[in-house]
């Protein structure tokens, strides 16, 4: 069993501080403040998450930062990717805009028209993605190549030259 967790001794300054985060209008560092000044009166993480209405591991989490980063876990870090993840690879712009000016068939499927599964599948067969891609992510590259993607769809012609008025009357 792990011995239970603890802040550090406080310095004055280190108290002074979170005493005076007791009082700020950010629900954060108030949190945080109180996790650290309860901790540092000797109190285990489950009965500060009791005192206080929250879990246990985020009290965990508290103490944790605090012991990595003194009081600078008071600021909370934006949630959001220093460098966005992009899922389609840039460089690969142009191989994806010259695949789907082949036809499928050519590249041994069964069928003659593109469909996003069918475009995610090939890319990764060719190696170019590393993992199959889902058809959201695929429809944005080629949204941001500016090709635009419509579903499929089956026209139906007639050699009657009135076929348009009638289809037109048919369907009013």
């Amino acid at each position: 069993m792990k011995p239970p967790l603890y802040v550090r001794p406080l310095t004055a300054a280190e108290r002074a501080t979170l005493q005076r985060g007791l009082r700020a209008k950010d629900a954060f560092t108030l949190r945080r403040c109180q996790v650290l000044l309860h901790s540092a009166q000797g109190q285990r993480p489950a009965q500060i998450a009791a005192a206080l209405g929250c879990g246990t591991q985020t009290v965990r989490d508290a103490l944790h930062a605090f012991a990595h980063e003194g009081l600078g876990c008071l600021r909370q870090k934006p949630t959001t990717p220093r460098a966005p993840h992009t899922a389609w690879p840039k460089d690969r712009d142009e191989d994806l805009r010259a695949l789907l000016h082949q036809s499928p068939r050519a590249l041994g499927k069964p069928t003659s028209l593109w469909t996003l599964e069918l475009a995610a599948e090939v890319c990764h067969e060719q190696g170019w993605t590393p993992h199959r891609l889902s058809r959201e992510t695929l429809r944005r590259a080629l949204k941001r190549l500016g090709v635009g993607w419509k579903r499929a769809k089956h026209w139906l012609v007639s050699p009657d030259p009135q076929y348009a008025r009638k289809k037109n009357c048919a369907t009013s």
